[in-house]
């Protein structure tokens, strides 16, 4: 955690109130008083919740923490995204985990919601005599002193709400992936736990023994917790407490409303908007693909990877989905780190993914100490997709760094200084297209000549001749627009299979792949043309379990996916609105909507038999579904004002 110096910043969101334990979220702002969740009473202090992914995210661009409906805090990695899970309950189902919960004695029920428009979580607590207490959670971040304040800061403020029942504060971070158990000191309102390499420091108002002791006590007055760097505050707990949070409330309601949202489906939106801003990691610009390592994608299935990172692809759909809202500083933050690795490669190989300090090395291990999510190891850090040939991700760069060079509203923008390295990016796409790589999916053990692709290094070439139009290169615009050409109808050729009548996921190939589906969204292929609807008949008949659709139908190496892909499904949503089954698919997204946790937000994967969530939270790919979807659905707004 770092600097804790008084500081402020603008605003941001508009996300709606949502109910812990509630079945499904739709997108309108559920009221306080709605569908308390009720499970089984505990006299006294019981056992925490069940690990699940109805959690909520706090974060403020640099650092962010999941924290279930009962306000136990059960994953925050420090000093950044990818580090050392200090809180990581959510991984590990038994008593040696680390969290920090605020618990109620003879817990009933509780209810949890997001302040409007913000990523300020608030949390009650009932009793069975129905006293109540409620916990606001956040993340500072605001503007101040001309740049924003993001300090590695958590605050938690509890209060009152009903009576004056007892709490219990339970603070135990660990260190090291949980192997190693800090050293902790104390003074009179603040306490050290003291890690092999940082430390962290509460400052309270509360009884500092009574946490120490995990000692119950009444609660008669509002209590304030703020955990970060090993620093002494500069004004009083209370009252900064009290200011970071109005501050940042502030900031995120200017930042939403900022937002050019569609006319419905509103606070599906914002919340999915904030999402994505929250998974940026602003020191570098990079986005990350979800906040959390190892949640396997399907039950027992082994497929446990570490998201904390950016693939280039990812980022390259989050901040499409952001710019679609007219939220451009995402793009020119991402667009810093991006062209550092442009540059970086040197015009040669350039990887699918780097961590958020531009690494480019992050070997794959397995931490032994955790048990996993549900028990369900094993627990990855690092990816192995790093030593992967991705052919699509000069495309992805490509596209990324597109609007760059057309909109008038950036401060800096992009022109021929820049394009010659863009240049370099295509060259890559022309060297590698038609030759077989792991596809965007990263099967670790086949290569082929994907579709997919191809389809980004076409992408690449095919935005490379409209910059060059715009920044006035006749001659650079024919090279690249003659390379376009070239592999569209070399595409549309080599990857249909009269066989299926569909477009089959490699060049000469018999599968179907959803990815097939972005041939629309990148501009190859009219959505109108038959054999694009005939792809969409048949992907329908082979890949969708009901709403749900699936990535691909061939084994992997893990063998067949169990789960769903919400982002193929979001993909299916966007082909059916532009070939004319807008009905269909507002059907299908009304599902998706009710698949998301109480608190609007999607992981990767859900189960067709359950609609339980599986897979990284909250995923990037998910959320940017949900934006695209609604964006294309809506009404217009003049259709009612």
């Amino acid at each position: 955690m770092t600097t804790f110096q008084k500081d402020t910043e603008a605003t941001e969101d508009r996300a709606g109130l949502s109910v812990a334990g509630a079945a499904g979220a739709s997108d309108k702002a559920a009221p306080h008083d709605e569908a308390l969740t009720r499970p089984t009473a505990h006299l006294g202090f019981g056992p925490p919740a069940e690990q699940s992914l109805e959690v909520g995210v706090i974060g403020n661009c640099a650092y962010s923490a999941l924290i279930d409906s009962r306000a136990r805090v059960v994953w925050c990695c420090l000093p950044r995204f990818d580090g050392d899970p200090v809180f990581n309950a959510l991984l590990h189902p038994g008593e040696e985990a680390s969290a920090w919960s605020i618990e109620i004695e003879d817990f009933a029920s509780s209810r949890q919601w997001y302040e409007p428009n913000t990523a300020v979580l608030r949390t009650q607590l009932f009793d069975t005599a129905g006293q109540c207490i409620e916990i606001t959670d956040f993340a500072p971040r605001f503007h101040s002193r001309s740049r924003y304040f993001r300090p590695l800061t958590m605050v938690r403020r509890v209060k009152p709400v009903v009576g004056a029942p007892r709490i219990r504060v339970k603070l135990a971070p660990r260190f090291q992936w949980g192997a190693a158990a800090p050293t902790i000191t104390r003074g009179s309102n603040h306490i050290r736990y003291v890690g092999p390499e940082f430390a962290i420091r509460l400052n309270t108002d509360a009884s500092v023994s009574h946490i120490l002791s995990h000692q119950p006590f009444v609660l008669s007055r509002e209590h304030n917790f703020v955990l970060g760097a090993d620093e002494t505050l500069t004004d009083g707990i209370a009252d900064t407490a009290r200011h970071f949070e109005q501050e940042t409330i502030a900031y995120w309601r200017t930042w939403s409303k900022r937002l050019a949202i569609p006319f419905e489906y509103q606070e599906a939106v914002i919340r999915a908007a904030i999402t994505l801003k929250l998974s940026l990691y602003e020191d570098t610009g990079a986005i990350v693909a979800a906040m959390t390592t190892s949640i396997p994608e399907a039950p027992g299935s082994q497929r446990n990877w570490d998201y904390r990172y950016c693939w280039l692809r990812d980022a390259f759909f989050v901040v499409r989905a952001l710019n679609s809202l007219s939220e451009v500083g995402t793009m020119e933050d991402y667009l810093r780190w991006l062209s550092n690795v442009v540059i970086g490669s040197r015009g040669e190989h350039i990887q699918p993914l780097y961590g958020i300090g531009l690494e480019s090395q992050l070997p794959e291990s397995f931490v032994d100490g955790l048990p996993g999510y549900r028990g369900m190891g094993p627990v990855r850090v690092g990816n192995q997709a790093q030593e992967h040939f991705q052919h699509d991700v000069y495309g992805n760069i490509v596209l990324g760094a597109a609007q760059a060079f057309h909109d008038h509203r950036l401060l800096s923008r992009a022109g021929l200084a820049e394009f010659p390295y863009l240049e370099a990016v295509g060259e890559q796409a022309i060297r590698v297209y038609g030759t077989p790589d792991a596809g965007m999916w990263e099967l670790r053990t086949r290569a082929r000549v994907h579709t997919s692709s191809a389809l980004m290094s076409w992408a690449a070439c095919d935005r490379l001749a409209k910059i060059a139009r715009a920044l006035g290169l006749p001659e650079r615009a024919a090279y690249w627009h003659g390379h376009s050409s070239r592999m569209r109808e070399e595409i549309l050729a080599k990857s249909w299979c009269e066989e299926r009548q569909a477009f089959a996921e490699s060049f000469g190939g018999h599968e179907l792949d959803a990815s097939i589906l972005l041939m629309v969204e990148v501009g190859l292929i009219d959505a109108r043309d038959p054999r694009f609807i005939s792809t969409v008949d048949a992907m329908e008949k082979a890949l969708c379990d009901g709403p749900y659709m699936r990535r691909y139908e061939a084994a992997d190496d893990f063998g067949k996916p169990e789960t769903a892909f919400n982002i193929c499904t979001f993909w299916r949503i966007d082909a059916l609105a532009k070939i004319g089954r807008k009905a269909q698919a507002r059907q299908i997204f009304e599902t998706m909507l009710a698949a998301r946790n109480p608190l609007g937000l999607l992981s990767e994967d859900t189960h067709p038999v359950t609609g339980e969530m599986w897979g990284n939270f909250p995923q990037t790919y998910s959320m940017v579904g949900i934006i695209n979807a609604a964006v294309r659905l809506s009404a217009p707004w003049d259709s009612c004002i």
